[in-house]
Protein backbone atom coordinates (compact mmCIF):
# COMPACT_ATOMS: atom_id res chain seq x y z
CA UNK A 1 0.00 0.00 0.00
CA UNK A 2 1.77 2.97 -0.87
CA UNK A 3 2.12 6.10 1.01
CA UNK A 4 -1.41 8.49 1.14
CA UNK A 5 -0.77 11.78 -0.65
CA UNK A 6 -1.22 15.46 1.15
CA UNK A 7 -4.97 15.94 -0.19
CA UNK A 8 -5.44 12.54 1.07
CA UNK A 9 -3.85 13.44 4.55
CA UNK A 10 -5.93 16.75 4.53
CA UNK A 11 -9.00 15.20 3.90
CA UNK A 12 -8.56 12.57 6.58
CA UNK A 13 -7.40 15.31 9.32
CA UNK A 14 -11.22 16.85 8.14
CA UNK A 15 -13.03 13.55 8.68
CA UNK A 16 -11.03 13.57 11.86
CA UNK A 17 -12.59 17.15 13.03
CA UNK A 18 -16.26 16.68 12.00
CA UNK A 19 -16.41 13.26 14.31
CA UNK A 20 -14.80 14.53 17.11
CA UNK A 21 -16.86 18.17 16.89
CA UNK A 22 -20.08 15.12 17.44
CA UNK A 23 -18.34 14.05 20.02
CA UNK A 24 -17.87 10.44 18.87
CA UNK A 25 -15.04 7.84 19.20
CA UNK A 26 -13.87 5.99 16.03
CA UNK A 27 -15.86 3.12 17.45
CA UNK A 28 -19.52 4.90 17.80
CA UNK A 29 -18.71 6.41 14.48
CA UNK A 30 -17.75 3.06 12.85
CA UNK A 31 -20.13 0.92 14.19
CA UNK A 32 -23.36 1.87 12.43
CA UNK A 33 -21.09 1.49 9.14
CA UNK A 34 -19.52 -1.53 9.58
CA UNK A 35 -16.11 -0.43 9.76
CA UNK A 36 -13.62 -1.54 12.44
CA UNK A 37 -11.53 0.99 14.78
CA UNK A 38 -8.53 0.24 12.44
CA UNK A 39 -10.39 0.87 9.42
CA UNK A 40 -11.52 4.20 11.05
CA UNK A 41 -7.91 5.00 12.21
CA UNK A 42 -6.32 4.06 8.10
CA UNK A 43 -8.91 6.49 6.97
CA UNK A 44 -8.12 9.37 9.15
CA UNK A 45 -4.31 9.52 8.82
CA UNK A 46 -4.82 9.50 4.65
CA UNK A 47 -5.65 6.19 3.67
CA UNK A 48 -8.86 6.83 1.47
CA UNK A 49 -11.93 4.72 2.43
CA UNK A 50 -13.98 3.30 -0.86
CA UNK A 51 -16.68 6.09 -2.70
CA UNK A 52 -19.57 4.66 -0.83
CA UNK A 53 -17.76 4.40 2.28
CA UNK A 54 -17.12 8.19 2.12
CA UNK A 55 -20.49 9.32 1.38
CA UNK A 56 -21.73 6.78 4.32
CA UNK A 57 -19.09 8.72 6.73
CA UNK A 58 -20.50 12.31 5.24
CA UNK A 59 -24.03 11.01 5.96
CA UNK A 60 -23.10 10.07 9.40
CA UNK A 61 -21.14 13.45 10.50
CA UNK A 62 -24.64 15.11 9.39
CA UNK A 63 -23.30 16.94 6.63
CA UNK A 64 -26.72 17.62 4.19
CA UNK A 65 -26.41 16.35 0.74
CA UNK A 66 -26.57 19.69 -0.79
CA UNK A 67 -23.23 20.54 1.30
CA UNK A 68 -21.84 17.43 -0.39
CA UNK A 69 -20.17 18.67 -3.77
CA UNK A 70 -17.29 20.32 -2.00
CA UNK A 71 -15.95 16.85 0.08
CA UNK A 72 -16.75 15.20 -3.08
CA UNK A 73 -14.49 17.35 -4.63
CA UNK A 74 -11.87 17.14 -2.55
CA UNK A 75 -12.15 13.41 -2.14
CA UNK A 76 -11.32 13.35 -6.01
CA UNK A 77 -8.37 15.29 -6.05
CA UNK A 78 -6.59 12.92 -3.15
CA UNK A 79 -7.65 10.24 -5.41
CA UNK A 80 -5.73 11.97 -8.36
CA UNK A 81 -2.13 9.91 -9.06
CA UNK A 82 0.63 12.17 -9.04
CA UNK A 83 2.40 13.18 -12.70
CA UNK A 84 5.20 10.84 -11.29
CA UNK A 85 3.38 7.80 -11.08
CA UNK A 86 3.58 7.91 -15.11
CA UNK A 87 7.51 7.50 -14.75
CA UNK A 88 7.25 4.51 -12.86
CA UNK A 89 7.89 6.51 -9.13
CA UNK A 90 5.54 5.67 -6.72
CA UNK A 91 4.44 8.42 -3.37
CA UNK A 92 7.40 7.36 -1.25
CA UNK A 93 10.34 9.53 -1.50
CA UNK A 94 11.00 13.12 -1.52
CA UNK A 95 9.23 13.97 -5.11
CA UNK A 96 5.55 13.72 -3.70
CA UNK A 97 6.31 15.93 -1.00
CA UNK A 98 8.39 18.48 -3.35
CA UNK A 99 5.01 18.39 -5.57
CA UNK A 100 2.50 19.58 -2.91
CA UNK A 101 4.97 21.75 -0.96
CA UNK A 102 4.89 25.92 -1.03
CA UNK A 103 8.39 26.46 -0.09
CA UNK A 104 11.34 24.08 -0.16
CA UNK A 105 14.97 25.02 0.98
CA UNK A 106 17.87 22.81 0.24
CA UNK A 107 21.60 22.73 1.08
CA UNK A 108 24.03 21.05 -1.47
CA UNK A 109 27.59 20.93 -0.82
CA UNK A 110 28.67 18.43 -3.35
CA UNK A 111 26.16 19.38 -6.43
CA UNK A 112 23.75 21.99 -7.85
CA UNK A 113 20.35 21.19 -6.68
CA UNK A 114 18.46 19.44 -9.21
CA UNK A 115 15.84 22.40 -9.46
CA UNK A 116 18.75 24.39 -10.53
CA UNK A 117 20.72 22.08 -13.14
CA UNK A 118 20.64 22.23 -16.70
CA UNK A 119 19.97 19.50 -18.27
CA UNK A 120 23.65 18.41 -19.76
CA UNK A 121 24.70 18.91 -15.79
CA UNK A 122 21.68 16.50 -14.54
CA UNK A 123 23.04 14.20 -17.11
CA UNK A 124 26.63 13.55 -15.87
CA UNK A 125 25.36 13.91 -12.11
CA UNK A 126 23.13 10.60 -13.27
CA UNK A 127 25.45 8.89 -15.53
CA UNK A 128 28.24 9.12 -12.36
CA UNK A 129 25.78 7.00 -9.96
CA UNK A 130 27.35 4.61 -7.70
CA UNK A 131 25.05 1.86 -9.53
CA UNK A 132 25.18 2.47 -13.41
CA UNK A 133 22.02 3.60 -15.24
CA UNK A 134 20.75 2.06 -18.02
CA UNK A 135 19.85 4.52 -21.03
CA UNK A 136 16.39 4.38 -20.96
CA UNK A 137 16.76 4.75 -17.20
CA UNK A 138 18.57 7.78 -17.40
CA UNK A 139 16.70 9.42 -19.48
CA UNK A 140 13.45 9.10 -17.18
CA UNK A 141 15.37 10.42 -14.68
CA UNK A 142 16.22 13.09 -16.72
CA UNK A 143 12.63 13.59 -17.62
CA UNK A 144 11.33 13.58 -14.16
CA UNK A 145 14.19 16.37 -13.41
CA UNK A 146 12.81 18.46 -16.02
CA UNK A 147 9.13 18.51 -15.08
CA UNK A 148 10.17 19.07 -11.23
CA UNK A 149 11.92 22.45 -12.07
CA UNK A 150 8.55 23.45 -13.91
CA UNK A 151 7.24 24.43 -9.98
CA UNK A 152 9.55 27.55 -10.35
CA UNK A 153 8.40 29.10 -13.05
CA UNK A 154 4.78 27.59 -13.41
CA UNK A 155 1.51 27.67 -10.87
CA UNK A 156 1.33 26.50 -8.56
CA UNK A 157 4.52 28.80 -7.97
CA UNK A 158 7.19 26.95 -5.14
CA UNK A 159 9.04 29.16 -3.27
CA UNK A 160 12.61 28.23 -3.34
CA UNK A 161 16.02 28.61 -1.11
CA UNK A 162 19.24 27.25 -2.15
CA UNK A 163 22.50 27.19 -0.64
CA UNK A 164 25.27 25.84 -2.21
CA UNK A 165 28.54 25.27 -1.10
CA UNK A 166 30.88 27.50 -3.42
CA UNK A 167 33.02 23.75 -4.20
CA UNK A 168 30.11 22.67 -5.79
CA UNK A 169 30.38 25.33 -7.99
CA UNK A 170 33.97 24.71 -8.89
CA UNK A 171 33.76 20.72 -9.22
CA UNK A 172 34.97 20.13 -13.44
CA UNK A 173 31.93 18.07 -13.98
CA UNK A 174 31.53 19.78 -17.46
CA UNK A 175 33.23 20.97 -20.00
CA UNK A 176 34.64 24.72 -20.31
CA UNK A 177 31.83 25.69 -21.74
CA UNK A 178 28.76 23.53 -20.22
CA UNK A 179 30.14 24.39 -16.95
CA UNK A 180 29.36 28.39 -18.11
CA UNK A 181 26.23 27.56 -19.41
CA UNK A 182 25.40 26.01 -15.77
CA UNK A 183 26.89 29.17 -14.09
CA UNK A 184 24.51 31.58 -16.56
CA UNK A 185 21.53 29.03 -15.96
CA UNK A 186 22.31 29.83 -11.79
CA UNK A 187 22.11 33.40 -12.10
CA UNK A 188 19.16 33.47 -14.49
CA UNK A 189 17.46 30.90 -11.74
CA UNK A 190 18.60 33.23 -8.71
CA UNK A 191 16.69 35.98 -10.52
CA UNK A 192 13.47 34.89 -10.09
CA UNK A 193 11.19 36.44 -7.70
CA UNK A 194 10.07 32.93 -6.07
CA UNK A 195 14.09 31.67 -5.86
CA UNK A 196 16.51 32.57 -2.70
CA UNK A 197 20.30 31.52 -3.89
CA UNK A 198 23.39 31.97 -1.83
CA UNK A 199 26.66 30.27 -1.98
CA UNK A 200 29.14 29.09 1.36
CA UNK A 201 31.95 30.59 0.35
CA UNK A 202 35.31 28.74 0.74
CA UNK A 203 37.11 31.12 3.15
CA UNK A 204 34.38 29.97 5.60
CA UNK A 205 36.25 26.55 6.54
CA UNK A 206 35.33 23.69 8.06
CA UNK A 207 31.38 23.90 8.89
CA UNK A 208 28.83 20.92 9.63
CA UNK A 209 27.51 21.47 5.75
CA UNK A 210 30.30 19.91 4.52
CA UNK A 211 29.09 16.23 6.43
CA UNK A 212 25.91 15.79 3.70
CA UNK A 213 22.73 17.35 2.20
CA UNK A 214 19.60 18.75 3.64
CA UNK A 215 16.14 19.25 2.43
CA UNK A 216 13.79 21.08 4.74
CA UNK A 217 9.94 21.19 3.27
CA UNK A 218 6.96 23.19 4.14
CA UNK A 219 3.38 23.59 3.20
CA UNK A 220 0.47 25.84 2.68
CA UNK A 221 -1.88 24.21 5.45
CA UNK A 222 -1.36 24.72 8.86
CA UNK A 223 -1.71 21.44 9.82
CA UNK A 224 0.68 19.76 7.59
CA UNK A 225 4.08 19.68 9.36
CA UNK A 226 7.26 20.62 7.75
CA UNK A 227 9.08 17.66 6.66
CA UNK A 228 13.27 16.89 6.55
CA UNK A 229 15.14 15.03 4.13
CA UNK A 230 18.55 14.30 4.56
CA UNK A 231 20.43 12.67 1.90
CA UNK A 232 23.93 10.32 1.79
CA UNK A 233 25.77 8.29 0.17
CA UNK A 234 23.53 5.16 0.41
CA UNK A 235 20.21 7.02 -0.23
CA UNK A 236 18.17 9.15 2.26
CA UNK A 237 16.45 9.70 5.08
CA UNK A 238 12.99 10.94 5.19
CA UNK A 239 12.42 12.85 8.95
CA UNK A 240 9.08 14.05 10.33
CA UNK A 241 9.62 14.19 14.51
CA UNK A 242 9.29 17.32 15.58
CA UNK A 243 13.08 17.18 17.12
CA UNK A 244 14.45 16.58 14.09
CA UNK A 245 12.64 18.66 12.04
CA UNK A 246 13.44 21.73 13.93
CA UNK A 247 17.62 20.73 14.32
CA UNK A 248 17.08 20.72 10.37
CA UNK A 249 15.47 24.06 10.34
CA UNK A 250 18.47 25.41 12.90
CA UNK A 251 20.79 23.80 10.69
CA UNK A 252 19.45 25.38 7.32
CA UNK A 253 19.86 28.26 9.22
CA UNK A 254 23.06 28.28 10.20
CA UNK A 255 24.05 27.54 6.97
CA UNK A 256 22.29 30.78 5.56
CA UNK A 257 24.21 33.06 8.03
CA UNK A 258 27.46 31.38 7.05
CA UNK A 259 26.54 31.78 3.31
CA UNK A 260 27.17 34.92 1.43
CA UNK A 261 23.58 37.22 0.65
CA UNK A 262 21.96 37.08 -2.36
CA UNK A 263 23.69 40.23 -4.37
CA UNK A 264 27.23 38.91 -3.34
CA UNK A 265 26.21 35.10 -4.44
CA UNK A 266 25.28 35.90 -7.81
CA UNK A 267 29.12 38.31 -8.21
CA UNK A 268 30.39 35.47 -7.24
CA UNK A 269 28.72 33.37 -9.62
CA UNK A 270 29.47 35.93 -12.37
CA UNK A 271 33.31 35.83 -11.57
CA UNK A 272 33.29 32.18 -11.69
Amino acid sequence: MSEPSLPARQLGRQLKRMRERLGMTQEEAGAPLRMSTSKMSRIEVGYLPPYHDFRALLDRYNVVVSDWDEYIEAYDRAREKGWWRNYGIGNRGFLPIEAEASVVKVFQFGYIPGLLQTEAYMREVFAAARVPMKPKVLENEVAVRLRRQLRLTVEPILKYHAIIDEHALRRPILGRAERAEQLRHLIERARLPNVTLQVVPEDVGAYPGQFGNLIVASFDDPEEPDIAYVEHIFGSVHVEKEGEVSAARLAFKDFADRALDEEDSIALIERL
